[in-house]
């Protein structure tokens, strides 16, 4: 049924509510705004519910399980170590997952945000269909976000039933795989590969690419693929996935590689090749918006589209797909339509992989500081040269840092090593506020800590290192 027969005015809408959605509506509250959010699936998007948060749980609890079945450099000495798989899945959903979507869902409430579950459809330029089961309700507003994200790419032979999966599916298997097929080396593939790897797996990563991890230095990826090496990954690069047959109990997989077509069979196959975005569900060709070639919104500095009064933030936007830059853009955007003079800077946003060990980058690669003109220095120390991660029994990686040669400016930085996740923020924070290394060298660091190493490495670029 239809639920009356025109639209109710709304001040600010926002579609989605994955991290950049929520995070925008949120925001727009804080600006003034009477803001209504539209979601329908879940609270909290993908990355809470079936992306970030969950396999960042599901890596957790590998670390542990593969930690209880190796302590013996510590002196800790196990027997019998077992894994309850079950459990494993129930703490993630409910003890993670659910505490943190349910913590959105209040935060969202506490700003006075409305929510509107169902599914949302521009009619015009200023109006949305939303659609829940039978019922429908015409919404008009004056400011929209549009949040929809992403979702998998499936590919020809590979179909989403049983037992071929996308990242969704893998992060909810019923049982860790005897042999699990992990099809696409790049962010997503490597971090559930190692995860199941660590929870007892036989892995094979295939990729089309000469190497996986694309958008990382070399020397950063051989750190990762040694680790793989030690932990039953095979990897096969240049490989073509061709086509999946599924059997009783699991399913070849067929793929070229060097002009041959060679076959496998595994419990389960993960097809992690890439994202496309959520543009062609909201009805957006009922709209004046601009796509570009990849079918991405095309938005200004603000992340308004080219319709007065349209924003869109996210994976549906250029740029790289993560969550952490949708948040961004979600208070860019909030802000911008609360009367706030802002823009976006992509200067200093950083990207992790959450592998073993884990990867982390901020601003340019070297290659990129050179493309764009500037004389560089590239410094790099060793994890093996820090207390405390001799302490961790973790001193495989390194923390580099690329700086303008004269200035010694940090125009990049790339850590590679245990707690790259965080050791990033100091470094981001360094660059988009145009630190130098000395600036970083004079700060006073904590000992013993991990980050000392970017103390180390700013002495180093200096000439004057104190542990190499």
């Amino acid at each position: 049924m239809v639920v009356g027969n025109f639209a109710q005015e709304k001040d600010t809408l926002v579609i989605g509510s994955g991290p950049g959605g929520y995070v925008a509506a949120i925001r727009a509250a804080q600006m003034g705004r009477k803001v209504t959010i539209i979601e329908g699936t879940f609270i909290g998007g993908v990355c809470l519910n079936v992306g970030c948060i969950p396999s960042k749980a599901l890596i957790n609890a590998g670390h542990r399980y593969e930690e209880a079945q190796h302590g013996e450099m510590f002196g800790v000495k196990t027997e019998n170590v077992i894994l309850d798989f079950a459990t494993t899945q129930l703490w993630k959903d409910t003890k993670v997952v659910g505490v943190l979507t349910k913590g959105v869902e209040m935060l969202l409430k506490k700003n006075k945000v409305e929510i509107i579950r169902g599914w949302a459809e521009f009619v015009d330029n200023k109006t949305v269909r939303v659609i829940d089961g039978d019922e429908s309700q015409l919404l008009s507003f004056e400011n929209m976000i549009v949040a929809t994200g992403s979702r998998p790419i499936e590919i020809p032979g590979f179909k989403f039933e049983n037992r071929v999966v996308d990242s969704t599916g893998a992060l909810n298997l019923p049982e860790v795989p005897k042999h699990l097929v992990v099809i696409g080396g790049g962010y997503i593939g490597c971090e559930l590969a190692g995860a199941y790897a660590n929870l007892g797996a036989k892995v094979t990563i295939l990729e089309g690419m000469d190497k996986i991890l694309p958008n990382f230095d070399d020397d950063m990826v051989k750190l990762v693929t040694n680790n793989f090496a030690k932990k039953n990954v095979d990897i096969v690069t240049s490989a073509m996935a061709k086509g999946s047959e599924q059997t009783a109990d699991g399913v070849k997989v067929s793929y070229e590689v060097g002009g041959k077509i060679e076959t496998i069979e595994a419990d389960y196959v993960l097809v992690s090749v890439g994202r496309r975005p959520n543009t062609d569900t909201v009805g957006l060709n009922n709209t004046d918006v601009k796509l570009n070639s990849r079918n991405q919104i095309i938005v200004n500095k603000q992340g308004m589209t080219n319709v007065e009064g349209i924003y869109a933030i996210g994976d549906i936007v250029p740029g790289l797909t993560l969550a952490h830059k949708a948040s961004y853009e979600a208070k860019i955007a909030a802000e911008a339509i609360g009367g706030q003079k802002v823009e976006i800077n992509y200067q200093a946003i950083p990207a992790v992989c959450f592998t073993d060990p884990e990867l982390a980058t901020a601003g340019m690669l070297a290659h990129e500081a050179k493309e764009a003109g500037y004389e560089i220095k590239s410094t790099t120390f060793p994890f093996a040269g820090n207390g405390r991660a001799l302490s961790l029994g973790k001193t495989e990686g390194f923390v580099r840092l690329i700086t303008e040669k004269s200035s010694d400016v940090i125009l990049g930085a790339q850590v590679a090593g245990v707690g790259a996740s965080d050791l990033i923020g100091e470094l981001t924070l360094a660059i988009e506020s145009g630190m130098s290394t000395e600036d970083i060298a004079l700060t006073i660091h904590a000992h013993p800590s991990l980050g000392e190493i970017i103390m180390d490495a700013s002495e180093a670029g200096l000439g004057m290192p104190i542990h190499m």
